[in-house]
């Protein structure tokens, strides 16, 4: 494999590097990039650096096999080996944060079954594309509480309907206290990591995501640089100001390489992902933040075939300014996975996505997100120095 094991530690252990310039009216944050010593809590204590390597990130729970950001999900995700469980973060319309991976619900939950709230059905414009449905935030959380949630993508997982209706929305208090009864029932932190999701959206309802977030995260003692959580978002400007809230370590979400973040477009920054993914664009990032989380094509580009070419320097070049990569998403299915690693032609079907997962970690990934934690895990065991794969 590449860039991994030793080598890879070496990178990371280098001292910390200085805060970056910035070539944005985006203002830095003050918080230094990552090192060793930035780190703490969780498996054996020592922070995020402490986690299992290649970290192994349940992608809105286990939501391969359960309807995502519901509690099932993510239990049966630590049950299946995930080092660490991802919420996205939307408000209802009276400020309470709930897990959703959009603020339009009418794809996760029963609310199209629901006469009383057909009125609400509408369309808005979010990021700047117009989006037909029902909102989380024209909701109270007691609205929402009224709602069930479903599969996302029933075509593609109809075995996961099975479980429609048999969760709530959770709201991220309460996964936050979940958390902790799992952690002392399995006698380890559970690793939490949390995005904030169209925050400037949001912010501009006077629905802000970052402060409420900061105040539940000092309620539950994950605001420290020791804590179990990552901060994540796909608008710089969301991390920077988590990091002058809270100490817990922070990831900037990074889409393909010819779109701009929308805090960018909405402050006139003419950068793109592609300028991000430069050194002097990383050097930047790790200004206010310790990682980030590229769209795996960042790392391996996919030909007009479908099929991975040439890998990028962006492992190499994050590494060397400090920052270490949770690249997404890995699933199991072959409507996912790329050409040379589907099998038939059911896109439904899964295909060899071990294989799909050993070809990511060559590149010296430090973790990833995956639907399907179980295979990750297995995937994960033969880059874990000194551990007995678990089909050995």
């Amino acid at each position: 494999m590449t860039q991994g094991g030793a080598a890879r530690r070496t990178v990371l252990g280098a001292a910390v590097l200085a805060a970056g310039t910035g070539i944005t009216s985006l203002a830095a944050g003050t918080a230094s990039a990552a090192s060793p010593s930035a780190a703490g809590g969780g498996h054996g204590g020592g922070g995020y650096r402490g986690l299992p390597y290649p970290t192994v990130i349940g992608h809105r729970g286990a939501s391969g096999y359960r309807p995502e950001h519901t509690l099932g999900s993510y239990r049966l995700a630590l049950d299946l080996g995930a080092d660490v469980v991802e919420q996205d973060l939307v408000p209802t319309r009276d400020g309470h944060l709930v897990c959703r991976h959009e603020n339009e619900i009418g794809g996760t939950t029963d609310v199209a079954d629901h006469r009383e709230f057909a009125s609400r059905r509408t369309t808005k414009t979010v990021d700047g594309v117009a989006v037909t449905g029902w909102f989380t935030e024209d909701f109270t959380l007691a609205e929402l509480k009224t709602l069930r949630a479903k599969e996302r993508i029933p075509a593609v997982r109809q075995r996961n309907t099975l479980y429609d209706g048999q969760w709530a929305v959770p709201t991220f208090e309460e996964v936050l206290r979940w958390a902790d009864r799992e952690g002392r029932r399995r006698g380890e932190p559970v690793w939490l990591h949390v995005e904030t999701k169209h925050p400037s959206y949001f912010r501009g309802l006077g629905l802000g995501l970052e402060e409420p977030l900061a105040r539940l995260l000092r309620r539950y003692g994950r605001d420290g640089r020791d804590a179990a959580v990552f901060l994540q978002s796909f608008e710089p400007s969301s991390i920077q100001r988590l990091s002058r809230l809270v100490s817990a370590p922070r990831v900037v979400l990074l889409s393909a390489a010819g779109t701009r973040p929308w805090d960018f477009e909405q402050a006139g920054d003419p950068r793109t992902v592609a300028d991000l993914v430069k050194p002097e664009g990383l050097k930047w990032i790790a200004g206010f933040a310790q990682g980030i989380g590229p769209t795996m094509d960042l790392i391996l580009p996919r030909d007009a075939a479908g099929k991975l070419g040439t890998p990028t320097t962006l492992v190499k070049d994050a590494h060397a300014r400090g920052l270490l990569l949770h690249p997404y998403t890995a699933r199991n299915e072959n409507s996912f996975l790329p050409a040379e690693y589907r099998r038939g032609t059911d896109p439904a079907a899964y295909g060899d996505a071990l294989g799909a997962f050993r070809t990511y970690f060559e590149q010296g990934i430090d973790g990833i997100f995956t639907d399907n934690p179980d295979t990750g895990l297995l995937a994960a065991e033969a880059f874990r120095p000194g551990r007995r794969p678990v089909n050995g």
